[in-house]
C-alpha cells in the first residue's frame, strides 16, 4: 500500500540534505549520539534507513552499519552518498537477518510510518544480541493526536495552542510540508511501550527531548508542544 515515501522521496533527500530537517539537527541528533557513545557497539541495523543520513554518522563512530529501507529512491541517493557502506531494500515486519545478529537496532522516527507495528518490534527485538539495544526516536503521541489539525493561530498568525485529539485511538493519516506528503500513524504512547514489553525488551533510557540549538522563536514553541520521545530498550542478557 503507497503511504506517500516513494513519490516524496526527492523533496525529502531535497529537504534534509546531510543536516537533517530542524527537529533532527537541533533535538534528535544530539539525544540519539549521546545514547551512542563511543565504543559502546560494534555493529548496527538502521531500520528504515531513508537516504542513509544516520547510518553514516553511525560510521563515523566507527561501527559497522547496515542500512534497510522500502523506497528505492531514497536507498539510491543513499548508495550513491556513501558507496561503500551497507543499504539493502527491506521491511521492518520482516528482517532478513539471523537473530542475534546486532548490538545495536536503530528507528529514527520509522515507526509512525509502519502500519503493522507490532510486528515490526518483534523482529528488532529478535534481531538484537542478548545485551543489546534497540534505540528508538518517535513522534510523540500528544503531537500525532493534533498533528492533522496543527497549530490554532490567531488572525495576526501568532501561536495559540497545539490541539490534543483522539489520543487513545490509533489511526492513519496523512501529513504534508516541504512539498512532501506521506501517511503516518498515531498510537498512544501506552500501544509502543506495550509492545517492547511484550518483545522481552527492558526500558533503559526515556527522554522527551527538548531543543538544544537552533533559533530562538522555533525553540520556544518546540518546548511549547512535545514533538519527540527518545527510548533505549535493552535485551536481557543470557544468563
Amino acid at each position: 500500500m503507497d503511504n506517500g515515501w516513494e513519490s516524496s522521496a526527492q523533496a525529502w533527500i531535497d529537504s534534509v540534505g546531510e543536516r537533517g530537517d530542524w527537529g533532527r539537527e537541533h533535538v534528535l541528533d544530539p539525544a540519539m549520539l549521546a545514547r551512542i557513545g563511543n565504543g559502546r557497539f560494534r555493529n548496527a541495523l538502521d531500520v528504515g534507513c531513508g537516504e542513509g543520513r544516520f547510518c553514516r554518522l553511525l560510521a563515523a563512530r566507527g561501527i559497522a552499519v547496515t542500512g534497510i529501507d522500502r523506497t528505492p529512491p531514497l536507498l539510491e541517493t543513499a548508495r550513491k552518498r556513501d558507496p561503500a557502506g551497507d543499504y539493502r531494500f527491506g521491511r521492518a515486519e520482516q528482517l532478513h537477518f539471523e537473530s542475534a545478529s546486532f548490538d545495536l537496532v536503530v528507528s529514527y522516527v520509522t515507526l509512525v510510518d509502519i502500519a503493522d507495528f507490532r510486528t515490526a518490534i518483534r523482529e528488532m527485538a529478535r534481531v538484537v544480541r542478548p545485551g543489546g539495544v534497540v534505540l528508538i526516536a518517535n513522534l510523540n503521541g500528544f503531537t500525532s493526536a493534533g498533528a492533522e489539525q496543527g497549530w490554532v493561530k490567531d488572525e495576526a498568525g501568532r501561536h495559540l495552542h497545539f490541539p490534543v485529539d483522539r489520543y487513545l485511538d490509533e489511526y492513519p493519516f496523512w501529513f504534508a510540508w516541504a512539498g512532501i506528503r506521506i501517511e503516518n500513524w498515531h498510537r498512544p504512547l501506552s500501544a509502543y511501550m506495550a509492545a517492547f514489553l511484550e518483545a522481552g525488551l527492558n526500558l533503559t533510557f526515556f527522554a522527551e527531548p527538548a531543543p538544544v540549538s537552533g533559533d530562538a522563536a522555533h525553540q520556544e514553541r518546540a518546548r511549547r508542544v512535545p514533538w519527540f520521545v527518545v527510548m533505549e530498550w535493552q535485551k536481557p542478557a543470557v544468563s
